[in-house]
């Protein structure tokens, strides 16, 4: 599985590291992701999603099964 947050499609990000010398060499900025098991009510069980932090935030707003709709993730296979 790739480092791929499965709502937002969030991914790493190519950086520099900036040195006091001005000195630059590439990093990788990876993004904050998480194993959760959420309660799908519609489903009746629990389902284990790779989330970043933000998903995560977004997810008590928006709810479950409107979030995976809009990103066009199948929940029954996750």
């Amino acid at each position: 599985m790739s480092r791929k947050c499965q709502l937002t499609g969030k991914k790493a990000n190519n950086g520099y590291a900036v040195s006091h010398s001005h000195v630059r060499t590439k990093k990788l900025q990876e993004v904050n992701l998480q194993w959760k098991r959420i309660w799908w009510p519609e489903g009746k069980r629990f389902v284990k999603l790779r989330l970043s932090t933000k998903a995560i935030k977004t997810l008590q707003f928006k709810g479950l099964e409107a979030f995976a709709r809009e990103a066009g993730v199948n929940l029954n296979k996750a």
